[in-house]
């Protein structure tokens, strides 16, 4: 079966491989622009001044994202710190956040206050919060947006998430998210669009910041670190923002100019470069998975043939147990820990117990083949990553047979 799923899936691997050309000249590009030289994958120690491989990559990833400036740090412990960072750079208290896309990904409940105890959240802070939900069609409902935008004066940031997280939506286009700005900014220049961009980066040939989104964040050990960079995430956009984004990261007055990067450098650089072919590997995994899956039976989206703006393909399978099987399916195919069975549990900033099969390099890295759901109807499982299409395949392969 896996020689026809190939076979019907060639044209949009084809497509894929399209970006991944265009993606890696605009990064190398980026490099040579910037004069990268092995000096830059020297690390800095104590309070990290004059790194110039930091201050050096952080130029690159505002050239490769369209925008002015760049925070690029492995202090970020995940892209959900990144997110944070944006947020609070830009609110304060008094003030409300809209979400243009419904409800945020779990772990961001915590942080704007709509779940958990609140202490340090943006609630805590005084800061409001609204949400807008998408049309019937999965699209932005932009006349929603600017009739809440009106209507309130206090919103001073519309969030805007790319990616589905554990729901049945769509990815967002940036094309959409353009508009989105321009709505925005149509009603009050002084509104910041942020976006959360993780698992989104790479998949198409522009990004957000070229849109006019004025912050733009996202994690390292997904779509951008190319399956290299050990941890870290990144926060790009206007440049004054950033700097506010860089206050709440280390302290007011130090911004930027402080961060040790240790012995990291080199593999930020490498994961960056290596990162449009490595999204384009995960890319065509999904594509497999989703094209297989339609031919067992299973409800997949989105559909092989769809076109995409993140790695994430989701298998419906309807109850819990299927959802089980095929998560310790993918963990058996991985190169690491295939021998762990994986079981749900509670997992910090989740409302119910979620299954994870990740048998990565880089823990967590979901830029590799990775599995996860949460044990709720309709029983989902939310597959991503794939450092090579073809161990991507095998495993994918191998998670069809343990549901036979």
């Amino acid at each position: 079966m896996s020689e026809r799923v190939e076979k019907e899936c060639s044209e949009r691997f084809k497509e894929i491989d399209k970006i991944s050309e265009a993606n890696t000249s605009k990064v190398l590009s980026a490099f040579q622009r910037h004069r990268v030289s092995n000096v830059c994958f020297n690390g800095t120690t104590g309070y990290g001044y004059n790194d110039k491989g930091r201050e050096t990559l952080e130029l690159i990833f505002a050239d490769i994202f369209g925008s002015e400036s760049a925070l690029v740090r492995a202090d970020f412990v995940s892209g959900t710190h990144a997110i944070t960072s944006a947020l609070f750079a830009v609110l304060r208290p008094g003030q409300t956040l809209l979400s243009a896309t419904g409800l945020p990904y779990d772990t961001l409940h915590g942080v704007i206050g709509i779940a958990g105890d609140g202490r340090g959240s943006l609630k805590d802070f005084g800061i409001g919060y609204k949400q807008v939900e998408l049309d019937n069609s999965g699209a932005p409902d932009y006349k929603a947006i600017e009739d809440c935008l009106k209507a309130d004066k206090s919103i001073k940031a519309v969030f805007v998430q790319r990616s589905r997280g554990y729901s049945s939506r769509r990815a967002l286009f940036v094309s959409e998210i353009g508009e989105i700005c321009e709505v925005v900014h149509g009603v009050s220049k002084d509104v910041a669009v942020i976006v959360d961009n993780c698992y989104g980066e790479f998949t198409d040939i522009i990004e957000p910041g070229n849109v006019h989104a004025d912050l733009i964040a996202g994690s390292l050990i997904k779509n951008p670190g190319g399956g290299i960079a050990p941890t870290g995430g990144y926060v790009v956009g206007r440049k004054e923002l950033v700097e506010s984004a860089a206050y709440r990261l280390t302290a007011p007055g130090v911004g930027a100019e402080c961060g040790a990067t240790l012995d990291v450098n080199r593999l930020l650089y490498q994961g960056i470069f290596m990162a449009p072919h490595t999204v384009a590997q995960a890319m065509k995994t999904v594509v497999f998975c989703a094209r297989l899956f339609e031919l067992l039976g299973y409800k997949t989206y989105p559909g092989y043939l769809a076109k995409r703006s993140d790695i994430i393909q989701t298998v419906e399978f309807g109850v819990p147990e299927l959802l089980e099987k095929f998560c310790r399916g993918i963990q058996a195919g991985a190169p690491v820990d295939s021998y762990v069975t994986p079981v749900a549990w509670d997992m910090p900033g989740y409302d119910c117990p979620v299954i994870m099969a990740a048998g990565a390099f880089i823990q967590g890295a979901s830029i590799e083949l990775s599995a996860d759901g949460p044990m709720r109807a309709p029983y989902s499982a939310y597959l991503q990553g794939g450092l090579t299409y073809e161990s991507g395949k095998l495993g994918i392969m191998l998670a069809a047979s343990f549901l036979q």
